[in-house]
């Protein structure tokens, strides 16, 4: 793997760009209702829907020089996505995916908490959003967690979600 292909690093995370066959990785990932229930359509995705949010996440990053990237554990083996990219083309938005077996072991907050310093050391904006089905509690968790704070829901989809945001000044200050 070429170092420009590498994002960012975490202790136990390599955040990657994608590679052009790697749908059937994306289409995986959502293949089952627990891994889509809280996702727009909560349905199991097919290839060819997959095909099509990578290719969007190929446009993103060549537009806005951020997108949702491929996570890798330490052994190279594929546990999800998470990044930051543009909702509805307006506000930047922190969004994340782990598979059933990376649930509950605290990757979530370790992509999301490396994305957001990755974010605003980058300066690509002044904040960014994320929201979560009213239900998702564990999602919610992990902004929670990272120094995101609750504002107004927003409706997307018919459902009306919980949203956080974070700033650059909202961030928890780092032990010197």
């Amino acid at each position: 793997m070429t170092d420009q292909r590498v994002i960012l690093k975490t202790p136990r995370l390599t955040v990657v760009m994608w590679d052009e066959g790697d749908a059937i990785l994306v289409q995986q990932l959502h293949s089952t209702m627990a891994t889509t229930r809280y996702l727009s359509g909560n349905l199991p995705w097919s290839l060819q829907k997959a095909e099509e949010r990578l290719r969007g996440w190929f446009e993103e990053q060549a537009r806005d020089g951020t997108t949702k990237y491929k996570l890798l554990a330490e052994d190279g083996r594929f546990v999800g996505r998470a990044g930051i990219s543009k909702f509805r083309n307006e506000q930047f938005e922190l969004g994340y995916s782990l598979r059933e077996e990376a649930w509950g072991k605290g990757l979530a907050t370790e992509a999301a908490s490396a994305l957001a310093d990755w974010f605003f050391e980058r300066e690509l904006a002044s904040g960014f959003i994320a929201f979560t089905h009213p239900e998702n509690i564990a999602s919610q968790r992990v902004l929670i967690k990272i120094g995101m704070r609750e504002r107004a829901p927003i409706l997307i989809d018919g459902v009306l979600d919980t949203a956080f945001e974070l700033t650059a000044d909202m961030r928890p200050t780092k032990d010197p």
